[in-house]
C-alpha cells in the first residue's frame, strides 16, 4: 500500500506524476488521510485547485482508495515528528509512520524526515 499526498494526489488525477512516481503507483493500493478530502475542498474553495469534487468519474476513483480516518495515535504521533509543516501534512506523515504506509511525497520539509517511510 502506498499513502499519497494531497498534491501527488492532484498529480496523479492530472495524469502530471514523473516516470518514477507513476511506476510507484502503478505496483501498489493507493490510500489517503481523509485530511485530504478536507484540503482538496480548501485548495478549490481559495480557487488554487480547479476540481469538480462531485463530478462522477472522480467519486469512482474514490472508491478505489483505502481512506485512512484520524486516530488518537496518528493525532499524536503528528506531534511528534522530526520536521515541522502545516496540520494537514503533519496529519499526513504520521498516518505513514503509524500504519507504517510509504507516503509519495514532493514536499521538502516531509522528505528530510527519518521518521517518514517514502514510497521513492
Amino acid at each position: 500500500m502506498l499513502n499519497l499526498d494531497t498534491h501527488i494526489l492532484v498529480l496523479f488525477l492530472a495524469g502530471e506524476l514523473s516516470l518514477a512516481e507513476r511506476r510507484c503507483v502503478a505496483t501498489q493500493d493507493l490510500a489517503i488521510s481523509d485530511i485530504v478530502f478536507w484540503e482538496l475542498a480548501k485548495l478549490v474553495q481559495m480557487g488554487r485547485l480547479e476540481m469538480d469534487l462531485d463530478a462522477a468519474p472522480f467519486r469512482s476513483f474514490l472508491n478505489t482508495l483505502t481512506v485512512i480516518p484520524i486516530t488518537l495515535e496518528i493525532a499524536r504521533q503528528s506531534s511528534r515528528l522530526d520536521f515541522s509543516s502545516d496540520p494537514a501534512d503533519e496529519i499526513i506523515a504520521a498516518t505513514s509512520i503509524v500504519e507504517n504506509i510509504p507516503l509519495l511525497t514532493r514536499d521538502r520539509s516531509i522528505r528530510k524526515s527519518r521518521m517518514v517511510p517514502f514510497g521513492l
